[in-house]
């Protein structure tokens, strides 16, 4: 008797969650049809006018342009990106709050420091978006012209030779190291908030090279006081396919190539999530999406939100390597 008692509980609970399961699916689908009814926000971590605030306001228009519905791009940067996730962390999880994240503060800040988010347990994954090489800079005065070349002044001055980065867990400064640990050199980083600064002073010859994002770099290069003398991608990049890529120029095993992708706040319902990555994966195939994204030296690419998690936790695992491996701390 108290076993056929039990079984009926059970089985009553059972009933019961399908029934809430149900009822909150049903709710996330009315809520996906009617989405968006309202202003949007589009969060970026980095200062108006760089590289993530363009992308931002070029797919926001796109989308602004499917729903009928303003996209505001809202900056909160500071903290290397750090201020602008948590705070993307703590928006209401409606759907009416997204985040442009790319690799720094989102995988590679919280690999170096403690900050109050962690991608997997804050953000839901919607699609990665962009993908961009970082260029290999050197000053036009300095004595060399290819990687090689730097790699054998880098050894007969150890410890001499300055590279700069955008901050620290940029993708600037992990593609630095990685050049280091493969090119067996041993160089000084120099960080900077951005590659503005960075990139006045390789041209000034205050440092003696960066991987600088591709953006910078090719408006830096119009000055004539820089040179370029590599890409950082496994292949050579679209739009500067005259330059090599490190691979190519001796330095084995090199790749390292930024990205950008949207996350929500954790807990927006599925049916959202999927229609903001339709309308994404939309935009991004436009021409004038691709072209204007283009100018900015990046490349268009799309997911689901599995392998967009997917992704994002094999980059984890692949530069946390390395931070052990070099004993790297953000200070």
């Amino acid at each position: 008797m108290c076993n056929l008692m039990a079984g009926r509980e059970m089985f009553l609970k059972g009933k019961l969650c399908v029934s809430v399961w149900l009822a909150l699916s049903m709710v996330g689908m009315a809520s996906a049809q009617n989405y968006p009814a309202k202003l949007v926000k589009f969060i970026v971590t980095y200062p108006p006018g760089g590289s993530s605030d363009v992308m931002a306001r070029i797919i926001g228009a796109q989308l602004s342009e499917y729903w009928g519905q303003q996209v505001i791009v809202e900056s909160r940067p500071g903290a290397d990106g750090s201020i602008g996730m948590d705070y993307a962390a703590r928006q209401p999880a409606d759907g009416y709050t997204f985040l442009l994240g790319n690799f720094g503060p989102v995988v590679a800040k919280p690999l170096l420091s403690k900050v109050n988010y962690d991608w997997r347990r804050d953000f839901a994954p919607v699609s990665r978006i962009t993908i961009s090489a970082n260029i290999l800079i050197v000053p036009k005065t300095m004595p060399v012209s290819n990687t090689q070349q730097l790699v054998a002044l880098a050894k007969r001055r150890p410890g001499e030779l300055t590279y700069g980065t955008s901050g620290p867990g940029s993708m600037s400064h992990f593609a630095g190291e990685m050049f280091q640990q493969l090119a067996g050199v041993k160089m000084i980083t120099v960080p900077y908030k951005g590659n503005a600064l960075a990139i006045t002073d390789i041209a000034g010859g205050q440092i003696t090279t960066m991987f600088s994002d591709a953006l910078p770099a090719m408006q830096g290069l119009k000055t004539g006081k820089l040179r370029a003398i590599a890409v950082t991608s496994e292949k050579r990049w679209p739009f500067t396919p005259e330059l090599p890529t490190l691979a190519e120029e001796g330095i084995k095993g090199f790749a390292a190539v930024n990205w950008w992708g949207i996350l929500f706040p954790a807990g927006v319902p599925r049916p959202i999530i999927d229609k903001v990555n339709a309308d994404l994966v939309k935009a991004l195939a436009t021409q004038n999406v691709k072209s204007r994204l283009g100018e900015l030296g990046v490349d268009t690419v799309s997911s689901t939100p599995e392998q967009f998690g997917q992704f994002m936790a094999a980059e984890a695992a692949r530069w946390g390597k390395l931070i052990k491996d070099a004993n790297l701390k953000l200070d």
